[in-house]
């Protein structure tokens, strides 16, 4: 089924069915608008990943969750035309527990403040999409595996690309129990996203009360990203 990111939002927030979606370039009226600065701006491509594994804020915390969203949403906001925008969930490597997609083009028929708008508001519901069982919380943390899969779904081929976790960073599956003294992220196998622009992590170590554990998580992904090919890292705890 194709349907608009709103319409799956509004389902999920009150109670309708409705995980996958695909956004595609026919799915609203042809509207002529004028050269902006969305028109002006280079197109670039953003990757959003929320995790909505237990030990996240993001699937019980709506005052953290409203926060996530509206930091993401100003980022797809200020996107050109022509700039592409992504959206998964991650937690158990599964794909039957982690089968929503969002895939939008930004365009005049799907504007940059229009799409942010709908991210933002996808993002700030995720609790209730929780609560109301539209999302499962799951039980493991695999942030590896969902990057994995990206990296060879999506990848950074053709645009400047931002991947942004909305993730408390902490990986939790047969890699590696990252939450235990002294783990140690894996290395990547080569360099799966080589001419990536930045990976965001928002919400490091949200949960752990920890400045310690925040700072180890940041060292680590710092050290991960950069050897996965990502030209720039960020781990925010808070903003």
């Amino acid at each position: 089924m194709k349907i608009m990111l709103a319409l799956v939002t509004a389902a999920g927030l009150a109670g309708g069915g409705a995980l996958a979606v695909q956004a595609t370039r026919d799915a609203a009226p042809f509207i002529v608008a004028s050269v902006d600065d969305s028109a002006m701006a280079t197109p670039r491509r953003v990757i959003i990943g929320l995790d909505i594994s237990k030990s996240n804020p993001l699937v019980d915390d709506p005052g953290f969750a409203a926060k996530v969203g509206e930091r993401i949403g100003n980022i797809v906001r200020r996107l050109g035309f022509a700039s592409e925008v992504h959206v998964r969930t991650f937690g158990s490597y599964d794909s039957s527990s982690n089968n929503f997609a969002y895939d939008a083009l930004i365009s005049t028929r799907n504007r940059p403040d229009h799409a942010g708008d709908e991210i933002r508001k996808l993002i700030s519901g995720t609790p209730q999409l929780v609560k109301s069982g539209k999302w499962k919380s799951q039980t493991r943390t695999n942030i590896l595996g969902f990057l994995d899969n990206i990296s060879q779904s999506i990848g950074c081929g053709g645009l400047p690309t931002t991947v942004i976790l909305a993730s408390d960073g902490i990986e939790d599956s047969e890699y590696v129990r990252l939450q235990k003294p002294g783990a140690r992220l894996p290395a990547p196998s080569g360099a799966p996203f080589r001419g990536c622009a930045e990976m965001d992590i928002l919400g490091l170590g949200q949960g752990t009360d920890s400045p310690i554990q925040t700072s180890r998580l940041r060292s680590e992904w710092t050290h991960w990203a950069a050897a996965a090919g990502f030209a720039k890292f960020i781990g925010l705890n808070d903003w």
